[in-house]
């Protein structure tokens, strides 16, 4: 059955496959502070259940949407990651959910407030935590590639931060 395309819902601003049909990364659904509209949150959660995402993770502190994705069907995971302290824990919690649900065939989207070094950071530490990259630089390099912005302070701390945790697998 062809669904209307409402039905189909709107796809995420900043939405950006980091492996394709596998991990991907957007702003908040609806966009966060003053340009957050219900309306267009509701649109983005249809295409994100529509386009058959396994799992939503938020990462953002509040807890913003995310009964909106439990009332849409979607499972989802909270982990919220400061901008500063010691962020090692919610980072390793976050990579190892990120990598056994890509090893359990999921189809996840990690979001932010917005698509800026919190989630580059996060994400190109994950890739360089479980060996899609090779080092810091490269992770940067693929982070600023994929989105066609620099990874700036933050977001580099964050994957200097991944560099120091166990890869998967590893006894701890």
């Amino acid at each position: 059955m062809v669904k209307g395309k409402w039905a189909q819902g709107i796809q995420p601003r900043n939405f950006t496959w980091v492996l394709k049909d596998r991990l991907a990364i957007c702003e908040r659904p609806g966009g966060y502070g003053p340009s957050h509209r219900r309306v267009r949150r509701q649109e983005e959660i249809i295409w994100i259940r529509e386009s058959e995402f396994t799992r939503v993770v938020s990462i953002i502190p509040a807890s913003h949407n995310l009964h909106n994705y439990s009332e849409m069907a979607l499972a989802w995971n909270h982990l919220p990651v400061a901008d500063s302290g010691d962020i090692a824990p919610s980072q390793r919690r976050l990579y190892e959910l990120i990598h056994t649900e890509l090893a359990a065939e999921a189809k996840l989207l990690v979001h932010g407030e917005e698509l800026g070094d919190r989630v580059g950071g996060l994400v190109a530490g994950y890739l360089l935590w479980s060996g899609l990259v090779s080092d810091p630089p490269e992770a940067a390099v693929v982070w600023e590639q994929l989105v066609k912005r620099r990874l700036g302070p933050l977001g580099r701390s964050f994957v200097a931060d991944a560099d120091k945790l166990d890869p998967p697998g590893s006894a701890r």
